[in-house]
């Protein structure tokens, strides 16, 4: 036993291939030895032989067999011939198997020769012609289930293109990739891959070997697509379903093979709800066949005859925004990815300058989709589209007969974009009903809208597209209606990209969305850095009120050290701090009467404060794809990677080893300075320090002339092992107060070498040329670099992870931490009540970053524990008793985005089962706050516990957000009413884990469980995206829904928990957004930043005010003082008018139009003379975009 334990570990494909080897062999031998155990024996063997072959005839000798020799009655009276009953027939167990072929070929040389003589000629098909590799399963074709193959072959064949069939009858599909894709020379004869089988590569369903595959596929360097046969519905329940995939399919044959590059998971047979047998999808297997002919074809064009359409967006349309992606610099990396084209023998005039590029396309940067101020690179007329788009009568339903009036001329439907020679730089245009309060209310989104379905057909129809590039995060095409994940001819995403292979530069930070873009818009998706993180420093009075406080430290002890007191607090309550200092002392108050510790502890809380705003990360400027960072801009990200534990690494942060130096603990360091404690501020402050110097030494070992780093040089890691040689970052500590051994720090610093050197080995242009040449894009983790250096370098098809192995068991012990956090500051803000339910947005991203957090925190609050199987999958939660628990189970209201829908559906089965877990539990209603409002839900909407125990919302399948954000940018709400109907509206379908298959409409369970709530908590768990950052926070915060609800009107306390640094925090909203605008939109270091990207920085700055006073409308949590000084940064300073004016006119008249729009609708109080001045500006911007002078 032990022994065949350890030869399957050791090798897990080699052993049960011979296994299988044996199993053929042994029944020869035992047929010589004498009868009893040995026969016995035999015929168990010749039982596996017959069973695994699987055919009817097999099956009936199997059981004519078995009664010969075992059943009485028939053995005894000889009733059955022994000789008439055939032996097992098994075809081999790995091999080229073609249904029209004589036999199984075990070499690729044999089959090509038999294809090329034989299939070609009879085909029609060049012997030349691009070939697909086809990965099948043993079992379909020993039971001659087969029929969903041997459709697609014949698809491929009619278009004129070769196949080369291969199965295995183990789950190491990889063995007849290696075996049977090269020729005798090894050289490759496939031009793309597709594995029909659904599972991963090596392993299958159970259990995988993610790097095994990646290996094995970087080899071979052919696109991988991994198509998905219906295994646990009729072809009859996904057609209805509007989710699409059944969520363990989705989970075993989607999210499994994508950990192994696979792209492209098209549904291409179902099962006949009689025989159960496999029927192909025609349809399916139509776009199946072309897509991996397309990808095929990459690799047979000469690159200067391919033609590829770059596609850029424009979020929100109208508003100078064309060029929108997260954080990227649109242009500047079009530039970028134009001159590598021209490089690699592409047909492209290259613009001399972004400047150019931007003209070309924009016009007058005038960026308004409504007019045609944009280039119109070509009009299609009303018949030519109704030719070019089979589903054009579809769309009537929303938006009447074409052209419409969006993207339309009257007569024409225009494509807006320019060309390059063979590029096309085109904009996708808009949802069509941003501003539209009516559309916005739809529970379900609206269909695409003429002028978007007429693009795509441009692109692949008219242009003769072979590839489009959709660039940065994110456009819509994927976010249109359809299903969730297994897409049929009807869902808008397959059919606006139909058979266009795309390739889509994706934020690295994203996995969540980019996940979506791949499983619902067919993209294989090339990561991209986000811009490098600095800490955000101190600017104006928050600098002088530093240096007051650097003043106090060296006199509070001398008769000075009173007045200084008085005026940290003068300048703390002019800088606003008092908001979020609650003890602040009054400026009545004279620190003469204060003690020394009392004094200490003033100036304490205050220097916290400052070294919170001081050392949070903000991303400077916009990334240009390909531009590697300098050492400076590498610092700030590899501090942040430094500071964490990494317990699986056994590596300690280096705040912990300096705290440690000191003899003291970290956590209570965090703890003392968080509550003012002057000397561990003061600790925490030179560890903070000590930390950047020591990793800003060892940066700098790689820089070169420039500053940047294009190596990392290894040298000084090596050379600290000798005697007497001091590493530089050692002393950089001892030159800051602290002394770690060289032994301590060596784990620590090879670790930041490694992630040095996966920070500039991005190859974000060279995986793009790789995608266009037809080749395999390796795979890769999105999230967050500082927790996961992993994700890094950029240049990669990124991934999510296993939605079944979350929550791990540290996103456990964190989510106790923030929810413990959360309790405790609740209660103390509450008089020591406990909250009674908390309402929480789960969303996706987040989720794959942290491993679960947020979904662990929704089980702590209701006091159940997941638990995970033998394999690390979590599918089994435990009730924990209240005697453990120590505290009441709180009620929760959790509402999902569509992204986590999509993604992590059976977590939400998880969730709605521990709700219902604790809503059943019998017990005092007093210590279980979830049963103790089921109860009174079940009686007061006529229902039973378990329905009014529902608690897991998120939209109907097929949309998502609320609408907010987008009413929002675009001022199309009439007040917030409006906007809390639309959360209403949209965000009340509930997940049933009795009733798996949909989300069903449950508006009045979903208004009865916000009624409830007290608490609405949010989690921010990466530096790159805060608050204002994106619209996707406001947009899914119901904290004036809530109030709206509730009996009392009183407005619940809304809570952010952030844990972006080693010390987590929990804050109000309100602490949140005014540290969010101090440490961006207010901060120099941001906003010059981002002009100095010139037309694309400055729409990131509107951008930051629009999202700002999102919060003002869904939540009241900005403060006046806000905008108050937002406008003496951007609008009452001439010189910074001009620059804005000059940069980018239509943003600037978008951030005049929400100063204007926030003091209209009581957003902010201001004097009569700004509002004036806003008013003449807006008409300057106007005069400016319309050309007078």
């Amino acid at each position: 036993k032990d022994f065949f334990k350890a030869a399957s570990k050791a090798s897990p494909a080699t052993f049960e291939e011979n296994l299988l080897k044996l199993l053929r062999t042994l029944p020869t031998v035992l047929k010589f030895l004498p009868a009893g155990i040995a026969q016995d024996g035999r015929s168990f063997l010749l039982s596996l032989q017959y069973w695994l072959g699987g055919s009817d005839d097999n099956l009936e000798n199997f059981l004519l067999m078995i009664a010969n020799k075992y059943v009485d009655g028939i053995k005894d009276e000889k009733l059955i011939d022994e000789k008439k009953i055939d032996p097992p027939s098994l075809i081999a167990e790995k091999g080229i198997w073609h249904p029209l072929a004589p036999k199984v070929f075990e070499s690729s040389d044999e089959y090509l020769q038999w294809y090329n003589e034989e299939m070609c000629p009879l085909n029609g098909v060049d012997p030349n012609a691009p070939t697909v590799g086809i990965v099948l399963q043993k079992s379909h074709i020993n039971t001659k289930d087969e029929a969903h193959y041997v459709s697609l072959f014949q698809e491929l064949e009619s278009r004129g293109c070769r196949v080369v069939p291969v199965y295995t009858g183990s789950l190491d599909f990889s063995i007849p990739i290696e075996q049977y894709f090269y020729d005798r020379q090894g050289k490759c004869i496939v031009d793309s891959v597709i594995n029909l089988t659904g599972f991963a590569l090596v392993g299958g369903p159970a259990t995988q070997d993610h790097d095994r595959a990646v290996e094995v596929l970087r080899k071979l360097n052919r696109p991988y697509i991994v198509s998905v046969p219906l295994v646990f519905q009729s072809f009859e329940e996904w057609e209805k379903s509007s989710l699409g995939l059944h969520p363990v399919q989705t989970a075993l044959q989607v999210s499994l093979p994508e950990l192994d590059g696979a792209i492209e998971p098209i549904i291409f047979a179902g099962r006949d709800g009689v025989t159960g047998r496999s029927v192909p999808m025609a349809d399916r297997i139509e776009i199946l066949a072309e897509r991996a002919m397309n990808w095929a074809k990459l690799r047979n064009i000469e690159n200067k005859e391919k033609k590829v359409a770059i596609t850029i967006f424009s979020f929100p349309p109208d508003k100078g925004n064309v060029g929108t992606a997260a954080y990227l610099n649109v242009f500047g990396s079009i530039h970028s990815v134009l001159k590598q084209l021209k490089e690699d023998g592409y047909s492209v005039d290259v613009p001399d300058t972004v400047e150019d590029l931007i003209d070309g396309v924009l016009k007058d940067k005038e960026a308004e989709l409504a007019s045609p101020e944009l280039n119109v690179e070509y009009r299609m007329s009303v018949g030519e589209y109704q030719k070019l788009t089979p589903y054009a009568r579809d769309l009537e339903d929303n938006w009447g007969p074409p052209p419409g009036n969006l993207n339309s001329d009257g007569e024409n439907l225009l494509v807006y974009g320019k060309r390059f020679g063979n590029v096309f730089v085109g904009v996708q245009p808009s949802f069509g009903y941003e501003g539209d309060p009516m559309r916005l209310l739809f529970a379900k989104s609206a269909s695409p809208h003429h002028g978007f379905a007429a693009y795509y057909s441009y692109i692949e129809k008219v242009f003769g597209a072979n590839a489009v590039l959709h660039f940065g995060t994110h456009g819509s095409l994927e976010f249109m209606p359809g299903k969730q994940v297994g897409m049929s001819g009807k869902c808008y995403p397959d059919r606006l990209i139909h058979s266009l292979p795309n390739l889509y530069y994706y934020a690295a930070n994203n996995p969540s969305e980019a996940t979506i873009a791949k499983r619902r818009g067919y993209a294989s998706t090339i990561s991209y850095l986000t811009p490098p993180a600095e800490n955000a420093g101190l600017y104006k009075g928050l600098k002088e009120l530093g240096e007051l406080v650097g003043s106090y430290q060296g006199l509070r002890e001398t008769g000075r050290g009173p007045s200084i007191v008085n005026s940290i607090v003068a300048s703390a309550r002019q800088c606003n701090l008092d908001k979020d200092i609650n003890d602040l002392p009054t400026e009545d108050m004279d620190a003469k009467d204060f003690d020394q510790d009392t004094r200490d502890r003033v100036v304490g809380k205050v220097y916290n404060q400052l070294m919170e705003i001081e050392s949070r990360l903000l991303p400077c400027g916009l990334h240009t794809v390909g531009v590697p960072p300098t050492v400076e801009e590498a610092v700030a990200t590899l501090v942040n990677i430094a500071s964490i534990d990494r317990p699986e690494d056994e590596i300690k942060a280096l705040p912990r080893l300096l705290a440690e130096s000191k003899g003291r603990d970290i956590e209570e360091i965090y703890r003392n300075s968080d509550n003012g404690v002057l000397e561990d501020v003061q600790l925490r402050q030179q560890i903070v320090e000590a930390t950047r110097a020591s990793v800003r030494a060892a940066a700098m070992q790689s820089a070169n002339s420039d500053g940047r780093i294009e190596a990392v040089n290894p040298l000084a890691v090596q050379l600290q092992g000798f005697v007497g040689i001091k590493s530089p970052w050692r002393s950089a500590l001892s030159d800051n107060g602290f002394d770690v051994a060289e032994s301590d720090l060596t784990p620590l610093f090879k670790y930041l070498g490694f992630c040095l050197e996966q920070v500039v080995a991005d190859n974000e242009l060279g995986g793009l040329m790789d995608a266009l040449n037809g080749e395999y894009i390796p795979p890769g983790p999105g999230g967050d670099p500082i927790r996961n250096p992993k994700v890094l370098p950029t240049g990669k098809n990124m991934h999510a992870l296993d939605p079944q192995s979350i929550p791990t068991k540290a996103a456990v012990d964190c989510a106790k931490v923030v929810v413990d956090r959360l309790l405790e500051r609740q209660k103390m803000d509450n008089g020591g009540e406990w909250p009674e339910s908390v309402a929480l947005t789960l969303w996706g991203t987040d989720n794959i970053k942290t491993y679960g957090e947020s979904l662990a925190q929704v089980m702590w609050l209701v006091g159940v524990e997941p638990v995970a199987d033998s394999i690390g999958r979590v599918n089994k939660l435990r009730l924990i008793p209240l005697e453990e628990l120590g505290r009441p189970r709180v009620d929760v209201v959790v509402t999902c985005s569509g992204v986590f829908r999509d993604l992590f559906i059976n977590q939400m089965n998880l969730l709605d089962r521990a709700v219902k877990m604790a809503a059943e539990a019998d017990e005092p209603t007093d210590m279980n706050f979830v049963r103790k409002h089921s109860l009174e839900q079940a009686e007061e909407l006529g229902v039973d516990l378990r329905t009014a125990a529902t608690r897991i919302f998120s939209n109907s399948a097929g949309s998502y957000s609320a609408n907010v954000g987008l009413a929002i940018e675009n001022g199309g709400w009439k007040d917030e009413s409006q906007l809390q109907e639309q959360f209403i509206e949209r965000k009340s379908f509930a997940f049933n884990a009795d009733r798996p298959g949909e989300m069903e409409k449950a508006d009045a369970v979903f208004k009865s469980s916000l009624s409830k709530v007290d608490v609405t908590f949010q989690n921010l768990d990466s530096s790159e995206i805060s608050l204002s950052d994106v619209s996707h926070y406001f947009d899914s915060d119901p904290t004036n829904v809530v109030k709206g609800l509730r009996k009392d009107g009183k407005k619940p306390t809304s809570f952010v928990a952030d844990t972006t640094t080693a010390n987590a925090q929990v804050r109000t909203l309100s602490e949140t957004v005014r540290l969010d605008a101090r440490t961006k939109l207010l901060n120099p270091k941001f906003y010059e930043g981002m002009l100095n990207q010139g037309y694309e920085g400055a729409r990131e700055i509107t951008k930051r005010l629009r999202n700002t006073m999102g919060w003002s409308a869904t939540a009241g949590a900005v403060d006046n003082f806000v905008y108050e000084d937002a406008n003496s940064v951007f609008i009452e300073d001439p010189a910074m008018q001009k620059r804005l004016l000059d940069t980018n006119p239509n943003a600037f008249r978008d951030m005049i139009q929400t100063f204007l729009e926030a003091n209209g609708r009581g957003y902010w109080d201001t004097s009569d003379e700004n509002i004036n001045r806003l008013r003449q500006l807006y008409q300057d911007c106007e005069d400016k975009l319309e050309g007078i002078e």
